[in-house]
Parts: structure tokens; sequence; C-alpha cells
């Protein structure tokens, strides 16, 4: 796992970028690579390369990059990060190879770098279809000055660029692009829309109106006539009533339980000591129990979770009892982190720089905790992450079908009435009473317009400014849902969030809080096979009678006690609420009552109201009191002009 960041002109004029300015931004992302940081500039073209190496295999030199091959078809430079896991079994391929007799690719190191350039080299941007990992990779023909980007399936690893009048400047992180641009890059005010109905931002812009995101699944191809990207994958999901598995249940609980013990065992591969993210959910305990059955005791599991100190705050948001349990059933070497409101408060605005996107995602401040204390450890920690996107983990789920069912029969008079009575009898912010205000809106655009917040408050939170930029975000979120008309509303809604929620809030959280730790996250449940035999499942492989995960449940059912099979999913819970109300509440005061300068954003008597409401716990806004605390603060570090 690195931090990588390039630039190229297709003509020959200069990038106007030296080494001590690409320095300076590679060292902005210095945490992604502590162990080497190295630049290439090519001889007699406008390329330079940045990369920044955490070592996880074959720590040696050797493996640093930039890493270069020469070919017939030009000399190939390449950074690189991330893992594709399945490296040794592509080596193995690409060594049988023979050009008269001799072999036609020798290797100096045991890195998957190496593998990576000589699979493009051999195979060009087919080359993906044999990768198994998560990746973020450029590579630089010189012959026919091209430049290669790709970014892995699901969108594990970042990867960022922005197209300049004569080429291209891409990286890991948008802070570290945005310097090197020749005109800084203005507010992007969709995006900002998207994060203030999602929490974050969707779709391939991000917040800096000159800067995109390369889609998972996608790769780019750019060179002096132009830039073409394309889609190289596509989860495959079934049509209405459709199983593309033609398994039956348990025939299908075996064969998950087959792939996800070889993503395991893939993901086990490193030259460094590796431990497991363990809250005590199902998830996790899966991880956990998975991992026991390939290792046995021949290495005891070093596991880590966080549980909060905050007093009687606190209470009903500790899972350190069932992380214990869990630990204690397969003798891990658990180590736990007890955070404080002090803990969450003074990290926020480290929490915002290393995010680099806006995203109100409380848990990632625990992560970014938990991460510190595993660093101390291990240097590579696998997750549970995705399987709630991939197995239907979500109560939402469940709500949106029965609204749907309901809006199919109720009358308009009927719908007003249910939304007259939820609002009457359940408080602001209630989420039962936020979906029963949609009960009369057909299912695409219910589920594609679910806001943090109740739809009552745009109009009077947000000014114009806002309210009126275009909804270009929306476009991205209908192209999703027309992409699956025709399957059942529950594989519609787990491809959304894949394509949403996962990779735009879920996996952002993952990488920069691990990242920031310089710490390695391994996710088993994301090997791209597992993600596409569970999309060929029917929706009631996953959700049985009402029953979350069901097929997850029954992989691990022999191996996991019910209270952990069954329990609630917390997931390093975050007691924001509590404490907006109590030890953080003078810092929520500060922040957003005392001077605030977000006039351009918002209007401040609905965030004064939003304020009293929460505090005397007439409602609970935690959720829209964070997302403006941290958009204030990202604005404050990256845009300071719109403040006011």
């Amino acid at each position: 796992m690195c931090g990588i960041i390039g630039a190229v002109n297709f003509n020959d004029e200069d990038l106007g970028i030296s080494q001590s300015a690409l320095s300076k931004q590679m060292s902005i992302m210095g945490y992604r690579g502590p162990d080497a940081q190295e630049q290439w500039h090519h001889p007699s073209h406008p390329v330079r390369f940045g990369h920044l190496r955490l070592s996880i295999l074959d720590t040696r030199p050797e493996g640093n990059q930039p890493m270069h091959l020469e070919t017939d078809a030009g000399t190939l430079s390449m950074v690189f990060n991330g893992e594709v896991y399945n490296y040794v079994e592509i080596r193995e391929e690409l060594e049988a190879l023979t050009v008269n007799s001799r072999p036609k690719y020798t290797f100096k190191t045991t890195t998957d770098s190496e593998v990576i350039l000589a699979a493009y080299a051999e195979w060009g941007g087919g080359c993906v279809d044999k990768f198994n990992g998560m990746f973020a990779i450029a590579i630089y023909n010189d012959k026919t000055r091209s430049l290669f980007l790709l970014r892995d399936r699901i969108g594990i690893k970042p990867l960022y660029y922005a197209l300049t009048d004569d080429g291209i400047i891409f990286g890991s992180e948008v802070k570290a692009i945005r310097p090197l641009l020749k005109t800084l890059p203005s507010l992007q005010l969709p995006q900002i829309k998207s994060y203030m109905q999602y929490g974050y931002g969707i779709g391939e812009d991000t917040c800096d109106d000159s800067i995109k995101r390369l889609l998972p699944g996608h790769a780019m191809t750019i060179n002096s006539c132009g830039n073409v990207i394309y889609r190289y994958w596509k989860n495959k999901r079934p049509s209405k009533g459709g199983n593309l598995s033609r398994l039956g249940y348990d025939e299908a609980v075996a064969k998950a339980r087959d792939i996800f013990d070889d993503s395991l065992r893939l993901r086990l591969r490193a030259d460094v000591d590796i431990g497991v993210f363990l809250s005590g959910g199902l998830d996790s305990s899966a991880v956990v129990a998975g991992l026991h059955k390939l290792i046995g005791d021949k290495r005891q599991i070093k596991t880590f979770s966080v549980k909060y100190d905050i007093g009687e705050y606190g209470k009903g948001y500790d899972e350190s009892v069932y992380a214990q349990q869990v630990s204690r059933m397969f003798n891990t070497d658990h180590h736990t982190y007890t955070m404080t409101a002090e803990d969450f408060e003074s990290y926020i605005p480290e929490y915002v720089r290393t995010m680099d996107e806006p995203v109100t995602e409380a848990a990632a401040i625990s992560l970014h905790f938990v991460s510190e204390l595993a660093k101390k450890h291990v240097t590579v920690v696998l997750s549970g992450e995705g399987a709630d996107e991939i197995f239907g983990g979500y109560d939402l789920y469940l709500y949106m079908e029965m609204l749907e069912k309901i809006r199919r029969i109720v009358t308009p008079a009927g719908a007003s009435m249910i939304k007259g009575l939820a609002q009457r009898l359940l408080p602001a912010g209630n989420k039962v009473r936020k979906y029963a205000e949609l009960v009369s809106v057909p299912f695409e655009e219910r589920y594609r317009g679910i806001s943090v917040y109740d739809e009552s408050y745009h109009q009077r939170l947000l000014t114009s400014n806002i309210v009126d930029a275009s909804d270009t975000h929306q476009l991205f979120a209908k192209s999703i849902m027309d992409e699956t008309q025709g399957q059942d509303l529950l594989s519609r809604m787990l491809e959304f969030d894949t394509r949403t929620w996962l990779v735009d809030d879920l996996l952002i959280k993952a990488d920069r809080m691990s990242m920031g730790s310089s710490l390695e996250l391994r996710v088993p449940f994301l090997d791209y096979r597992m993600v596409e035999f569970a999309g060929s499942l029917p929706p009631n492989y996953k959700i049985r009678r009402g029953d979350f995960k069901s097929i997850l449940k029954d992989m691990f059912k022999d191996e996991l006690p019910p209270e952990i099979l069954r329990r609630k999913k917390l997931g390093f819970p975050t007691p924001l609420c509590l404490m907006f109300q109590g030890p953080l509440k003078e810092y929520i005061q500060r922040r957003l009552l005392d001077g605030n300068k977000l006039g351009f954003f918002f209007n401040q008597s609905e965030i004064e109201i939003l304020c009293q409401e929460h505090f005397s716990k007439k409602a609970d806004h935690h959720r829209i009191l964070f997302q403006l605390i941290i958009l204030a603060e990202w604005v404050e570090q990256n845009h300071p002009s719109y403040l006011k």
C-alpha cells in the first residue's frame, strides 16, 4: 500500500513542476509511504512520477517504485498503489512464456509491482482481468507517449486526476494534486449539494471543479490525441425472480464460504505482521473465525478494537464485551483503545485533512484511533467492510420494500395521512418518520433521494447558492437506477449502495484512516469473486424471513455463537448524539454558533434552531450537526474564500 502522484504533458513543453514541487506534494501524503519516497523524470519527455512506499512484499530497496520495464513496444514506467494478491499465480504464468526457448520475463524481486508491469507488457489493458486485489495503477509508455490509468473493480483504492491544457496530473489524493494545477480549482457546488444530501459526494466529480475521480472498475488511456475512459467491469445481477448461480441455498452457502476462505488465503500474503479489526459484530468476527480456520494455532491472531469512556453518555455504545468474547473463543492477542470525547474533538481538524474530501462519518474517527493502536503491533489489518452491501445487512432494505408495497395500494389521501401521522408522532430526525414522508414517492426516486435529514430542511437550511446548484450528482444516481431496471428491489438497492455509499463513504474512510497511520487495510469480503457471486444470488438467499445477511450467518453458524450471529449491527459505534448533548455541547456552540462563517451555504437561523432542538433533546440532529462541522472545517482548510 502506497501513495502515487504524477504529471504528463503530451507535447514537448516543460511540465512546470520541479522535483522539489513534487516532493512537497508527496510530503503532504507522506503517511501513505513512510518507508521510501522516490521520484523519476523521463530524460526527454515532460513526465514526472512520484511514489511513496509502505513496504509489504519484498521490503528491500529493489522493490521501490517508480518501476521500469524495457520492451519492444517501448519502455514502460509505473507507479502503483495497493496489492494484487494473486501475483504469485500470475508470475508463474508469465514465467512459463518463452521466446526462442528462452524465458520471456525474468523477475528481480518478489513484489507484485514487478508482476503488474510484466502483465501489462504481455496483455495490455486486458491484464486487469487477471488481477485480484485493490489497486490504482499508472503506466507510461515512452514509445507511444501514452498513459494508462487503472482503478480496481470495487474502488478500494483511490485515484484522482485533473486534465490540463497539455496533459494530465494524477494522484492518490486531491490535496496533493490541487497545488500543482496552474489555476487553483473552484468549489464544485453541485458536489456540496451531493454532500448535503448523502453526507458524501457521489460520481466522478469531486468538490474541486477541475479534479475528478476515476470511477471503480474503470480505466483511462490518454495521449496527445485525447483520452478514452472505459468501464472494464460490471457486476452481473439476476433479473427479477432469477438466480444466476443456479445453486440451491445450501450449495450457495458452501460456495460462498469456499470463496471467502480463498479470499482470506490470498490476503495473508505479506512479509510483515497481519492483524484484524474486531468490533464484535458479525462481519469482523467472521474474519477472525475464517482466519483461525486457515492458520489454526500456528500463529496467534492479533485483534484490535475501540470503546468509548464518556461516563453515562456511552452506555449502549460499548461493543468491547463482544469483541473480548470472540477474542477468547479464538485465543487472539486482543488490544482495545479507550476513546474519550476529548479524543474525538481534538482529532476533527486532522480527520478532515486526512479524509481529503468532506465525508460525514463519525466512525472514521474511532477507526483512526484503533489504527494508531494497531500500527504499534502490525503493518497490515483485515477488516469486515463490504459484507452489508453484498449480503444485505441494513434494515433500510426492508423499509424500502415495505414502503413500495404500501405505495402501490395506498391512495394519495392515505399517503398524506401516513405522512401526517409520522410528523405528529415521531420526532424530527427519526428514520421511520423520514421514510414515511416518502411513502408516495416511486421507488427509484425515493431510494436515490434518501437524505441525511428530512426533505423539509432542504429549503430552510440551505441558501439559494446550494439549492440552485445543478443536480449532476442525481444524474449519476439515476444512471445506476436506470441500469438496474428489471432487477428485484434488493438487488437494485445493493448495486446502488455498492457504487455510492460503499465506495464514497466506507472505503474512503477505510483507506484514509488506515493509511493516515501508515497501516494497510485489506477487505476480504470485497474480493471481486465474492462480490460477483453474491450479486448472482436471488434476494431470498440474503434476507430470509426478515433475517439480514442470512447466507453469511449460515456460513459461520458452526463457528460463531448465536449472540454474535444475531446481534444488532453497530461496528465501532460512536455515541455522537449523546456527546453533542453533553461533553461536546460547548464545542458545537463554538463551531456552529459563535462566529460561524457558513452564510454562503446555510441560513444561520436554521442552524441555531437545529442546535437548540438537539441540546434540549426535542429532536436528534447529531448527524446533520456533524455534517455542518465537517463542511465548515473542510472549507476552511481548502476553500477559505467561501467563508464570510
